[in-house]
């Protein structure tokens, strides 16, 4: 039977459902008291946190209306509410509206987060509504289909001068992939281990996708007129070779200045994940009558 978009939805909720139960609005809490220390140590060492806030993200918040897609356990949606911008955060999970609510009654942040649950396409916004779009980890989530669908609607969405910003997989590499799936990480078993890793693969809500960094920059630039992809994560990748030494988080930080040192083709071939920013939407692509 064909898994139809409808299915696959359906999945993901239920899936980050159970994810997002188990979120802490205490450690949000804490983040946001003590978020310059936070940020100091997440956006050097964590590689979703380097690859969002590289280019001096930190400083085209403040006064800024950001759309969060995909907003999850609403992390990114609070850090940048307490950074002084006017989050608008999307999610199909309940679950990430919980957490919404709960940091708007504790008055986490100056301005309070909105919330909209549900399927993004079918949400009505007027033209130009934000100055920014973000999204970590949501993108290869999507069909090839529903992605389409997204750019164009956030074309729309997009002030002229505004900028879409996500952090996703990268996948330039068959032999690299290969070599991943055979490391075990918590949650999924190594794909050696053929019963148990079948059993992962049937419950995963990911869609078999592309996701290498020449498919983003295809799609995009079907729908914007600049398109950027910054690969990260080539040398980082290997901390997961020693998770729990007192060195991880170290190593990490060095590797990220490693990799500098290498020729753009090599830190894409063999990126762990990728920043797409998308500048300058294209007026012909926004019309989106049909599609939400």
């Amino acid at each position: 039977m064909e898994t139809t978009n409808i299915d696959i939805t359906k999945k993901n909720q239920n899936h980050y459902n159970k994810r997002y139960a188990a979120v802490s609005i205490k450690g949000i809490e804490q983040k946001l008291k003590n978020l310059e220390a936070f940020l100091a140590d997440a956006t050097t060492t964590d590689t979703s946190w380097v690859a969002m806030f590289r280019n001096h993200f930190k400083n085209q918040l403040s006064g800024k209306k950001v759309l969060e897609l995909g907003c999850g356990d609403c992390t990114l949606s609070a850090v940048m509410a307490g950074l002084g911008a006017a989050v608008t955060a999307n999610d199909i999970a309940d679950k990430s509206g919980e957490i919404i609510a709960k940091i708007n009654e504790a008055a986490l942040t100056d301005i309070p987060i909105t919330f909209i649950q549900g399927d993004f396409l079918k949400q009505e916004f007027p033209p130009g509504s934000f100055d920014l779009v973000v999204g970590k980890a949501f993108v290869h989530h999507l069909t090839h289909e529903q992605e389409a669908a997204f750019y164009q609607k956030i074309a729309y969405l997009l002030k002229p001068e505004g900028e879409v910003r996500f952090v996703e997989p990268a996948v330039n590499s068959k032999l690299l992939d290969g070599l991943r799936w055979m490391v075990p990480v918590p949650g999924r078993p190594s794909s050696l281990q053929f019963k148990k890793f079948a059993i992962w693969k049937a419950a995963d809500p990911h869609p078999d996708r592309s996701n290498s960094s020449s498919h983003y920059q295809k799609m995009g630039l079907q729908y914007f007129q600049e398109v950027e992809i910054i690969p990260i994560g080539f040398i980082e990748r290997f901390n997961r070779l020693f998770p729990n030494s007192k060195t991880n988080r170290a190593f990490r930080r060095k590797a990220y200045r490693w990799e500098a040192r290498f020729p753009q083709w090599v830190q894409r071939y063999f990126a762990k994940a990728q920043t797409m920013v998308f500048r300058k939407p294209i007026a012909a692509k926004t019309e989106i009558s049909g599609i939400s």
